[in-house]
């Protein structure tokens, strides 16, 4: 049933008197005859209007089950989600809980009304980071051969090394044979130079067929990791080396360490793992409600909490399209230069990442009451009807807010004066429930 505001104020004061007839007795008895005569006809008054809400009563209407700002009178669907109409005993129940109220009542108010309407909507997101290795630069170090760790030079993940310090020292019977060979190969080649051991007068063939060999075995015994140095050592000293020395073939850190002194090792163990931080990962999480408005490639910058240093920008990567069950996060990724090696991977940093604009339907922020049970706006109907309708809301950019469900586009809304006809249609609503109970 539709209220005026005049009635809805009557209503209010009336809900102090009694409704019983006992009650109406009651204060007769204390008050001059001209106040209770006044009650009586109030009550006769008010006997009059419902008599002709339920004549008009009688018009059937269709109204939406999920979105009851939809009415009309015949079947159909709904324009915002599909659903069937379904049909109403009478057209003032679909404004049962909304208010009457005239144009000149609104401008002496200063109601103001908008329109719902798409707008390029913008949203900044904030959000943390963690530091990570740039698996890029990340690089594996097995033995290539098998034998025992007699000295490990390393003794901590995240100890920093240059190219070419010594990391191991590793003893393997297979690697001390191939040594020897290459010594005998330089010993037959020594003989064939000063003529001596029977090869004196030998065709030219005999010293290429011991250079290609020379070079095979060099190459086995550089496979092997043994270095130029100890190659070197090798030629000068004609002796194996028992403990064959291994060197970085970069510079970093040790990210993992996977055998100590005395293990026996082989090709397939992962005895050391070295990653360079000259650049890092970032690791951002993410909600799936902001997932759905960052693409790869958004600006993103990059601050340091409790540091004056200055911000880093970069270009949003995407990483992992799946959403973590234990944050019910998703993790987007920025690779940024590390040059000066001050981010340590495991430490945290903010995040704003730019999203590029969209166009959505949007109402002014002020339009938007925002209650505990949800969001709601003050819709406009015919005849100076405004009515509660619950809407479901986005993003926030600027003055406007996103509106994702409950009202269509074009429709009007109030945007100032809304909570006093929120109110207004609450107490109208108590009235109406108050009316029906008795």
């Amino acid at each position: 049933m539709t209220l005026s505001l005049a009635r809805v104020l009557y209503y209010s004061v009336l809900l102090v008197v009694p409704v019983s007839m006992a009650g109406v007795v009651y204060f007769s008895e204390r008050l001059p005859d001209a106040n209770a005569d006044s009650i009586v006809q109030s009550a006769q008054a008010a006997d009059r209007l419902e008599r002709l809400d339920g004549a008009s009563a009688a018009k059937k209407m269709w109204v939406c089950p999920m979105h009851p700002q939809i009415l009309q009178d015949h079947p159909g669907e709904c324009p915002i989600c599909g659903m069937d109409l379904v049909e109403t005993g009478a057209a003032h129940d679909h404004h049962s809980d909304s208010m009457q109220i005239d144009t000149a009542l609104q401008q002496r108010l200063g109601m103001r009304l908008a329109r719902v309407e798409p707008r390029r909507l913008t949203r900044e997101i904030h959000a943390y980071g963690t530091v990570g290795v740039d698996e890029d630069s990340v690089h594996a170090i097995n033995p290539k051969i098998e034998g025992w760790l007699s000295k490990l030079h390393v003794s901590t993940v995240g100890q920093r090394v240059v190219a070419g310090q010594l990391l191991y020292e590793i003893y393997s019977p297979d690697l001390v044979q191939r040594q020897r060979e290459y010594i005998e190969l330089l010993q037959r080649r020594d003989r064939l130079l000063d003529g001596s051991g029977g090869l004196y007068g030998q065709t030219a063939e005999v010293a290429a067929s011991l250079a290609r060999e020379r070079i095979r075995v060099r190459e086995k015994l550089a496979y092997a990791d043994i270095s130029v140095k100890t190659i070197a050592q090798i030629e000068r000293t004609y002796r194996a080396v028992d403990q064959v020395p291994v060197y970085a073939p970069q510079a970093g850190y040790i990210t993992q360490i996977g055998a100590r002194e005395g293990a026996y090792v082989t090709p397939a163990t992962p005895l050391l793992s070295l990653a360079d931080n000259a650049t890092v990962w970032i690791d951002i999480a993410l909600y799936p409600d902001q997932l759905e408005w960052v693409q790869e490639g958004d600006s993103v910058k990059v601050t340091f909490p409790h540091s004056d240093r200055p911000p880093l920008h970069g270009r949003l990567k995407l990483a992992l399209p799946t959403i973590d069950p234990a944050t019910r996060t998703a993790r987007a990724r920025l690779v940024v230069k590390n040059a000066d090696r001050l981010l340590r991977p495991g430490a945290y940093v903010d995040v704003a990442i730019a999203t590029r604009p969209r166009t959505e339907l949007a109402v002014p922020r002020s339009a938007v009451i925002r209650t505990g049970r949800g969001d709601r706006v003050m819709l406009v109907r015919e005849g100076g009807h405004f009515m509660p309708v619950p809407v479901l809301t986005g993003i926030e950019s600027g003055d406007f807010i996103e509106i994702i469900d409950g009202v269509q586009e074009g429709a009007q809304v109030a945007v100032s004066g809304q909570f006093l006809l929120d109110a207004a249609a609450s107490l109208s609503d108590s009235v109406q429930r108050m009316q029906t109970s008795h």
